[in-house]
């Protein structure tokens, strides 16, 4: 079977970091996030990685990557803008991006192989790679059964303000039940909570299992994603804030028994730069790795 391949969604435009956190640098060697998730998939046995970004920063990111990755992996790049999406529903002056689903599906011409998925401005741990490439390899890439790398909310916080992340249910199996969408979870006064559509703030246990958009795919993951694109424009493309999210493909594929989706676990700390203050945290945790061997200084050379 063909080695798989690594999706990595790298078009957001960093509204509350406050610039291209994609392409910042956490190290004295010039390292971003996304070297050491590139890295971590080369050592598990990728052999493609896939760009999805916008035409603007496709120059910034050539001649970062390129180079680097020369010999090392074959490199794609696919991008995400707006406009990229059925005629009919063009022209209603959206600006914000159509969200993760839509980003995924940029990629459909480019990957034949199973596939992973992640996020450029996320680190999730060595282990996430290995598992994910582990089960990809060894399965039938013609049937619906997908995995997702599972973390603890209480691992995937930033200090600085709310976060994203998929609320999780996973039976005794190991296998997802459900997952849903939590746009704006935080710590107050201690406790962790949610903020439900009506603006409510509702409790949520810290050792709930979340997506941290790390999943891994068949092919045919694209067809589903192209039809439920289709009826999601249908009904939301008037609406300018709406997004269309990996783990809402992922839960109708699972609540209409389309596919199954294993839940791999992982126990990590996960860290990443949602806001500007998350920097520094980032730097030491990145030079932690470093100083106790778990990464080269020097991840390149």
């Amino acid at each position: 079977m063909s080695k798989p391949t690594l999706v990595i969604l790298a078009a957001g435009v960093g509204s509350r970091y406050g610039g291209l956190k994609q392409l910042d640098t956490f190290s004295a060697q010039g390292d971003t996030i996304l070297d050491f998730s590139i890295y971590d998939a080369i050592q598990a046995g990728f052999g493609k990685v896939v760009f999805v970004i916008r035409k603007e920063i496709e120059t910034d990111f050539k001649l970062f990557f390129d180079q680097r990755l020369r010999g090392k992996i074959a490199v794609e790049y696919v991008f995400q803008e707006v406009d990229y999406i059925p005629e009919p529903y063009k022209g209603q002056g959206r600006e914000k991006p159509w969200g993760t689903g839509h980003a995924l599906l940029m990629a459909k011409e480019v990957v034949q192989e199973n596939f992973a998925v992640i996020n450029a401005d996320d680190f999730y741990g060595r282990a996430a790679f290995k598992g994910l490439a582990d089960a990809l390899t060894k399965t039938d890439c013609t049937k619906n059964d997908f995995y997702m790398m599972g973390y603890v909310l209480k691992n995937t916080l930033s200090p600085h303000g709310f976060v994203s992340r998929g609320e999780s249910q996973v039976n005794a199996a190991g296998y997802l039940t459900g997952i849903t969408e939590r746009t704006h979870i935080e710590r107050i006064d201690g406790l962790l909570s949610y903020k439900d559509q009506g603006g409510n703030f509702v409790p949520i246990a810290e050792d709930t299992i979340v997506s941290m958009n790390c999943f891994g795919f068949r092919p045919q993951f694209f067809d589903f994603l192209a039809s439920l694109f289709d009826t999601f424009l249908a009904a939301n493309y008037k609406d300018p804030k709406a997004e269309f999210f990996i783990p809402l493909v992922v839960n109708h594929l699972i609540m209409n028994s389309l596919a199954s989706l294993r839940v791999l676990s992982s126990d990590a700390r996960w860290f990443g730069v949602t806001y500007r203050e998350d920097k520094a945290y980032v730097e030491s945790a990145i030079q932690q790795l470093k100083d106790d061997g778990t990464y080269p200084a020097n991840l390149w050379e």
